[in-house]
């Protein structure tokens, strides 16, 4: 039996879950049917897609990741919930930092909330041509 998951329940680890499925969705429709099963849980989601060379692209994902979070209602208007977002973005990139340097990137963005956790989730591929490296960074914020 399925139970609908409340913000009190749900912590940084349902949140970040459903962030990364929402960044490891492969279509659209994927897309609107993890959105559609996290809402049923009461966990707001959204996906992003970005690319190109990592260093210039940082900055574009973070406000990517704000702009999705903000279009999709996860987030307001305030300093406080755009300042975690992209917080937890920048978290996320920093953890493949190490990899992607100086290379192209290119994937998805995951972005979620319940309550007061939020999560935003990279899921992308990084190299050259064909030979690709595959990693995913995480971060979280409790606004």
């Amino acid at each position: 039996m399925e139970r609908r998951v409340s913000p009190e329940q749900s912590g940084s680890r349902e949140v970040t879950r459903a962030a990364m499925m929402m960044a490891a969705s492969r279509s659209r429709e994927e897309e609107k049917s993890v959105r559609a099963e996290w809402a049923a849980h009461g966990i707001q989601t959204a996906a992003v897609d970005y690319g190109g060379d990592f260093v210039s692209s940082v900055m574009r994902m973070v406000e990517r990741a704000v702009v999705a979070a903000k279009r999709e209602a996860i987030i307001g208007e305030t300093h406080q919930e755009e300042g975690a977002v992209a917080g937890a973005a920048h978290e996320a990139i920093t953890q493949i930092s190490g990899k992607a340097l100086g290379l192209n990137v290119g994937g998805k963005i995951g972005i979620a909330r319940c309550g007061v956790h939020v999560a935003v989730v990279l899921f992308m591929c990084v190299g050259l041509v064909h030979l690709n490296e595959v990693c995913l960074g995480m971060g979280h914020r409790v606004i």
